[in-house]
C-alpha cells in the first residue's frame, strides 16, 4: 500500500455511477416487485452498501477508511436501471474506490436477480451489458475543495 502516514486528515467524497441495460419488460417487473428472488432494488442497495464498506477485502491496495456515509439510488428506465453511490468520508485518502466498488456490486446484483429473465433459448444474455462505470465526482478539503 502506499504511505499516507503523512497526509492530513480532510473530508473527503466520491460519487460513482453506471448502469445496466435490460429488457423492457424485466425493468417492468423490477417496478412491480415480480422478480422471483425478490425486491431487486432494496437488495442491490444493500449488496452496495455492503461493498462500499468491505472495499479494501477484495482490493488489494486500498485503505481501510472508516466512512462516514454510503448512499446508494437507484432509477428504473424502459430498458435499462442506472445506479449512482456517494460515500462520505474524514480520511486521509479517497473514496472513491469505495463508491465504485457500491455501483459495481449494485450492477451485478441487479444482474444476478434478473438473468433467468434476460436469457435467450442458448442460455445467453444478447442485450444484457454492464455499461458506463465511471467517477463522476470526487471532492476533498473542508469545504469540498480540491
Amino acid at each position: 500500500m502506499i504511505d499516507i502516514s503523512e497526509k492530513e486528515i480532510v473530508s473527503r467524497e466520491a460519487t460513482a455511477k453506471g448502469k445496466i441495460r435490460i429488457k423492457s419488460s424485466t425493468a417492468s417487473l423490477i417496478i412491480n416487485k415480480g422478480i422471483k428472488k425478490g425486491d431487486v432494488m432494496e437488495v442491490a442497495r444493500i449488496s452496495g452498501i455492503m461493498a462500499a464498506k468491505n472495499t479494501p477485502e477484495i482490493i488489494p491496495h486500498c485503505h481501510q477508511i472508516p466512512l462516514d456515509s454510503v448512499d446508494p439510488h437507484i432509477e428504473i428506465h424502459k430498458d435499462s436501471v442506472e445506479v449512482q453511490c456517494t460515500v462520505k468520508a474524514h480520511y486521509k485518502t479517497g473514496v472513491e474506490m469505495e463508491a465504485l466498488s457500491c455501483v459495481s456490486a449494485m450492477l451485478l446484483t441487479i444482474w444476478d436477480m434478473v438473468k433467468y429473465l434476460e436469457k435467450d433459448e442458448t442460455g445467453n444474455y444478447p442485450n444484457t451489458a454492464i455499461e458506463t462505470v465511471k467517477v463522476v465526482e470526487k471532492r476533498k478539503g473542508r469545504n469540498g475543495t480540491q
